[in-house]
């Protein structure tokens, strides 16, 4: 799934436009991205975290011409999946529809809570 997948999955499971569905999308990874800036971590229960490793600058080699050169320091965000995620994934294809009937059964509730 890419961005505009996910995009398009929101707007019609959410029965918004595609173009607030965007501003949504946005939203959520500008604000993960800008805590990672400010090294915060950034955790999403049942999915998994966001954390930023520094790496120190080492010697590496250049592949064609076998030159040394030096590589600077820098910092990596890193991906730790959750226990759900993992288990989600290792499931069989039956519980991910489960999984999401079972949303949008919960979104049918809420709909009833507002009238």
């Amino acid at each position: 799934m890419n961005k505009s997948e996910l995009i398009l999955a929101l707007s019609s499971f959410s029965n918004i436009n595609a173009r607030d569905s965007e501003k949504v999308v946005d939203l959520f990874f500008d604000t993960i991205i800008k805590g990672l800036r400010n090294g915060e971590r950034a955790e999403l229960r049942g999915f998994g975290s966001f954390t930023i490793r520094n790496y120190p600058s080492y010697v590496g080699r250049n592949p064609k011409s076998g030159n040394a050169i030096v590589v600077g320091p820098k910092r990596m965000p890193i991906f730790k999946p959750g226990k759900e995620l993992k288990a989600m994934v290792d499931a069989p294809n039956d519980g991910v529809q489960q999984n999401s009937n079972a949303l949008a059964d919960d979104d049918d509730d809420f709909d009833d809570d507002k009238e």
